[in-house]
């Protein structure tokens, strides 16, 4: 299993908090981090757990970060699936 590890700029991005915030939190221990050449990299599955015992910050994530897109991404017909032949002649043109 890959652990994913995003630095303390990223997860701000992501998750639609300050810095600070992250910080805040790996001085409390309530998430997982190594120190890579000085820098923080945040277990990201730590992360989301922690982000979810968290109102606001759940709200945020939802409202302000990576949640925001995600009704962008939605497939609307779950039966579609598009034809092949279609997919290669986009493809050559």
């Amino acid at each position: 299993m890959n652990i994913i590890r995003i630095s303390v700029s990223e997860a701000s991005r992501l998750f639609g908090i300050s810095s600070k915030t992250i910080r805040r939190a790996i001085a409390d221990g309530e998430v997982t981090y190594v120190v890579v050449r000085g820098r923080y990299k945040i277990n990201f599955e730590s992360l989301v757990r922690w982000s979810q015992e968290r109102p606001t910050v759940r709200n945020k994530l939802a409202k302000e970060g990576i949640g925001q897109f995600v009704n962008q991404w939605k497939i609307r017909n779950r039966l579609y699936s598009p034809n092949p032949k279609t997919l290669e002649k986009k493809d050559e043109g």
